[in-house]
């Protein structure tokens, strides 16, 4: 009999989380379902996936009222499900979902810590937001990490014990999907129509940004960087691939230079990301904080050097001097050298891309961190004398540590 988890993100871009795991874990003998928010990537999850979703509104940001009519259908949605498991993450689902399965006694709870929000917080807010995890954390048997510097923060600050913490093989929430972002003929193809589509001169170095566009992404700093790389780099170009976001706006000047430089090209979020992995020549992530930034993954997955901070999670996501540069949180200047660095040596960029690839495919595929999860649901269910799959073929043996 094959065994109930129910998964839940708050938003559905987040689903992203899941692609393929769901597929997974249906081979190796659980029976998953998904809660999320509403949002067309509900449909594409059900039929992609094969999984059933439920849609329950719950707001991003903080908001009692709202967020206690959630909690209020999410207990009657867990009620009805009955899963023997529940495996929550984002923090407002995490909240919410989590003190639903804790008041139905779902048997086993896993509460997945994708960042913490707290980290660039002030204030009230950051009071709040450090309850919610704490209460998070305590409505859960396990805590997923999703890397290990996040693992280290989340004991320093005491959000919980570290016995009751776990990374699943080397991090990341999901793995890379390592053939999707392979350099391929096709691919490099598709990187040079997009060149020309976007009005990019052959030859022009082009710098390269992907997420949300936030204080917290550090945006603001990127294009400080971009100004200082520009005056020993002339020719150089900016591409952004993302949105702004209410949220964490970004200051009015660093919105305005973005609308108005001629050297920055600005598009949404795409389907096309893996293509645009190979338009890219240096990949920048100024980050503040994180979980661990799967954006990076891709970045090396594609053979793209990286420059990331020392910010918790991106911290775990390179390795300095080897696959592309760690420079301090916040200091634009150290961002910018570090891309001048790479910029003015062929040969060591070349190196870090290959190096990257390498580093993804020995310790970050999907199969790795798919099967560590397999793993724990099943000794979640030992510990509390509940059915357990059997293996099944698809479960094959991996080694997140071999080489």
């Amino acid at each position: 009999m094959n065994v109930k988890v129910l998964h839940a993100v708050t938003s559905s871009l987040s689903l992203a989380f899941l692609n393929g795991q769901m597929r997974y874990l249906r081979k190796v003998g659980f029976e998953p379902a998904v809660v999320c928010s509403p949002g067309e990537q509900t449909a594409v999850m059900e039929s992609v996936e094969s999984v059933p979703v439920f849609t329950t509104n719950m707001e991003r940001e903080i908001s009692p009222l709202r967020d206690l009519l959630s909690l209020v259908r999410l207990f009657c949605l867990v009620r009805r499900l009955r899963p023997a498991i529940s495996n929550v993450g984002t923090p407002k689902a995490g909240l919410l979902v989590g003190l639903a399965a804790w008041l139905n006694r779902v048997p086993c709870r896993i509460y997945t810590l994708h960042g913490l929000r707290l980290e660039t917080a002030r204030g009230i807010k950051r009071r709040i937001l450090t309850l919610t995890e704490r209460i998070a954390c305590a409505c859960a048997h396990r805590v997923v990490c999703v890397s290990p510097s996040l693992q280290r923060r989340a004991a320093e600050l005491r959000l919980v014990s570290p016995e009751k913490t776990v990374v699943l093989g080397s991090g990341s929430c999901n793995g890379v999907d390592f053939s999707r972002f392979a350099p391929t003929p096709e691919r490099r193809a598709q990187a040079a129509e997009i060149r020309r589509r976007l009005g990019v001169e052959p030859g022009t170095p082009v710098l390269s940004f992907a997420g949300r566009f936030t204080r917290d992404k550090g945006v603001p700093e990127l294009m400080e960087a971009f100004r200082l790389v520009r005056q020993r780099v002339p020719k150089v170009c900016l591409l952004l691939i993302g949105s702004y976001e209410i949220g964490d706006p970004v200051p009015p000047e660093t919105q305005t230079a973005i609308e108005t430089d001629p050297g920055v090209v600005r598009i949404g979020f795409t389907d096309e990301i893996a293509s645009y992995y190979h338009v890219m020549d240096i990949f920048v992530l100024p980050t503040h904080r994180e979980g661990f930034p799967n954006c990076v993954l891709e970045a090396q997955a594609a053979e793209c050097p990286v420059v990331t901070t020392r910010a918790t999670g991106a911290v775990d996501s390179i390795e300095d001097g080897v696959t592309g540069f760690l420079v301090p949180i916040g200091d634009a200047a150290a961002t910018a050298e570090a891309v001048v660095r790479i910029l003015s040596d062929g040969a060591m960029a070349r190196r870090m891309g290959g190096c990257g690839r390498e580093r993804v495919m020995r310790l970050f595929r999907q199969e790795f961190v798919w099967k560590g999860l397999a793993d724990l649901y099943r000794e979640l269910l030992r510990e509390r004398g509940l059915t357990v799959p059997a293996s099944h073929s698809a479960d094959f043996a991996v080694s997140v540590r071999n080489s």
